[in-house]
Formats: C-alpha cells, structure tokens, sequence
C-alpha cells in the first residue's frame, strides 16, 4: 500500500488543526482521528449542489452562498448546474484551505476558484450570513460533520435557533438553505421546521458511483 504523506497544517480558528494528507492521487483532510473529507468520496457534497440547483430551476439569475469550501465538490457541481448569469459566494474561515485548493490540490480544483461567477470571502460564513439581507436564493452549509460542531464549537451557532433565523432572514422569499450532515438529526430537523422553513430530508450516498456511507441533506424552503 502506498504510505500516507502528510502535506500541510492548519490551525482552525478557535478549533484544532487540521491535516492535509496524500496518498497517491488521493488527498484527506483529517482533524484529530477524524477524516472530515477525501478525495474519492465527492458525491454528497456534488448531490448538495445538484439538488439544490434543482428546487431553483425557475430562478433566472440565482445568487447562491457556499458555506466552506473543503475540496470544492460542492463548488464545482453548482457551477456546472448553473447558467452563466448565477452568482456563487463562497466563504471559508481557514485561508490555508484556499493555498491548498491553488496548490497541492490544484488539480482537483480544476480552476472553479478562478470562474467569473464566484466570489471568495475570507471569513466565517455565519457573519456573512448575518450581514445579509433577503440576498440569497440559497445557502448551502458544509462546514462541519452536520449540526453538532466537531471542527469549531462557534459552528453550532449556525445550526442554533438564532443562526437559523440569520439564515432566514438572509434568503429571499421562497429561498432554499441546505445543509449538509454526516449522519441523521431529529432535532435539527425539528428545529429547522420551527425556525419558517418548509423541511425536506434527503439521504444521499457519499461516493458518485452511489455506494459508501449515507450522509443527509436538509432542504429547508422559506416560508
């Protein structure tokens, strides 16, 4: 077996550090024990991208908010399911992410950061969130493993009561926040329907090919 190469660290802002590794043509990014993304499993992240693109097939020119950009799955897909007058607004927290995305991963990248459609920002994406108003036809959240923060405990407040009405008030009327979780959540479902959202849950297999673990996608229509 090829042995796994450590590339780069990061520290997360108020969280632990987080690895990039290589194997081959193979890249993870691992907090702690924890592998939070690989290289050869990208298709929840594209599904959260395809689907939403989906439910805003009669928007003519949808502004969409990326939350975290890890490895650019879900970056990609959007922009392959988008027209050319879509906006894409992605914010990553950990600038290190973007220096890998243009270096050792560059390849996997394949230019989406460079696309006239996109717009990086450097900061957390619930400030982002919070300084919006009605902008977004959809926000799509993959910062962490899902609502319970295990990269950074400042990303439970995304999926608090409050960092849900944020997010709800930063979407027009009729607008999608979707979010993305390793594993199924009562509660937040719950809580996502309490906050004005019409909910749907959906469970989408981590590999392309549909095989692998079953992650869950919460589409939640604002009422």
């Amino acid at each position: 077996m090829i042995p796994r190469e450590l590339v780069a660290v990061a520290a997360v802002p108020g969280g632990d550090e987080l690895r990039l590794f290589r194997r081959g043509a193979d890249h993870m990014i691992v907090l702690d024990r924890n592998e939070l993304m690989n290289s050869r499993m990208s298709g929840s992240e594209e599904a959260l991208a395809t689907m939403t693109c989906e439910r805003l097939a009669d928007a003519r020119a949808p502004h969409l908010l990326i939350g975290g950009y890890g490895m650019g799955f879900t970056l990609r897909a959007a922009l392959g399911a988008l027209g050319p007058d879509a906006r894409v607004t992605v914010a990553e927290l950990v600038p290190e992410i973007i220096d890998w995305a243009r270096g050792p991963m560059a390849a996997l990248t394949a230019g989406c950061l460079d696309d006239r459609r996109v717009t990086l920002v450097a900061d957390d994406v619930a400030a982002v969130i919070g300084a919006a108003r009605g902008g977004y036809d959809a926000i799509l959240l993959d910062v962490d493993n899902g609502p319970d923060g295990l990269t950074r405990a400042g990303n439970d407040r995304l999926y608090s009561a409050a960092g849900l009405a944020a997010a709800r008030g930063a979407l027009r009327p009729g607008g999608i926040l979707a979010v993305w979780s390793a594993a199924p959540d009562p509660r937040f479902a719950r809580r996502l329907g309490e906050a004005g959202f019409a909910v749907e849950e959906v469970v989408v297999r981590a590999r392309s090919n549909g095989k692998g673990p079953r992650h869950v996608i919460w589409f939640g229509v604002r009422r």
